[in-house]
């Protein structure tokens, strides 16, 4: 089995961690799609990914819609006849605590986080289960081949007050990995997490332009840096390898040494 006839889905693609996880796969000689809201980074993803040559696809594909996420299969489906490896990446954050977060706010992010990510899972799991029974694969060669991977975050097991949302979503994707791992391990479908700590993206420029809260970040970050996406997707990479082919049911996390620290790092001074 080369990676050249295997197809990537990544929800959340167009940007960041996504971003870096959709160009790894397509220098490890996946056909990818790209699956996002932002149409003009996704096509342009696609475009520098090979979308001339069949190699790369963007769809517009709201994860927490039932019918968008159909629409998303079955664009890729048509494209490239099958799917290999799904990572489900797609999340946003609401600012808010225990007293001050908005119901709206909750359910948006509870609907993308884990509602978007059960969806897209089903899905993917359903599809990969029916190709399976047409080849008649036996699971040993299916764990080299299929593979989905949630991404999580140290938010599942650490908390931020004002994050109340997005770090319940989080421990509640790595119980879903778990339960997802079982119900499909005999059927030679792995699941796995991934659970970045601090990564360069977007999201942390706010923290990034600000000395003071760098240094916050890099004080509980031991290995004194702040994690690059693809780092990240390295990580997305070996868990969609046939190297992973006996792991299934477990979060990794990239988080340069955080959530094994007690004290704050002495390399932030």
């Amino acid at each position: 089995m080369a990676n050249s006839d295997r197809v990537a889905i990544v929800t959340g693609g167009a940007n960041g961690i996504g971003k870096a996880c959709a160009r790894r796969f397509a220098e490890d000689g996946f056909k990818v799609v790209i699956a996002d809201r932002d149409k003009e980074a996704g096509r342009a993803l696609a475009d520098e990914l090979g979308a001339d040559k069949e190699k790369a696809l963007f769809v517009d594909c709201d994860v927490a819609d039932k019918l968008s996420v159909a629409n998303l299969l079955a664009e890729t489906r048509s494209a490239f006849g099958r799917l290999d490896v799904l990572v489900n990446n797609a999340g946003i954050v609401a600012k808010g605590d225990i007293l001050d977060l908005e119901a709206e706010d909750f359910d948006r992010v509870i609907s993308i986080n884990l509602r978007g990510a059960f969806l897209v899972a089903r899905a993917a799991a359903r599809q990969m289960a029916e190709q399976i029974d047409e080849d008649d694969e036996r699971p040993d060669d299916c764990r080299r081949r299929y593979a989905i991977i949630n991404m999580s975050s140290i938010n599942a097991v650490v908390a931020i007050p004002d994050q109340l949302a997005y770090c319940a979503t989080k421990g509640a994707l790595n119980q879903m990995t778990k339960s997802m791992a079982l119900a499909l391990a005999a059927r030679g479908i792995r699941v796995n997490a991934v659970g970045p700590g601090s990564i360069n993206t977007d999201v942390l420029k706010a923290v990034m332009d600000d000395r003071k809260a760098m240094s916050r970040v890099l004080s509980r970050t031991p290995v004194g840096k702040i994690g690059d996406p693809d780092e990240v997707a390295g990580v997305v990479a070996f868990l969609a390898s046939r190297d992973a082919s006996y792991i299934t049911g477990e979060c990794i996390y990239a988080d340069g040494g955080r959530l094994a620290l007690n004290y704050l790092s002495s390399s932030s001074s």
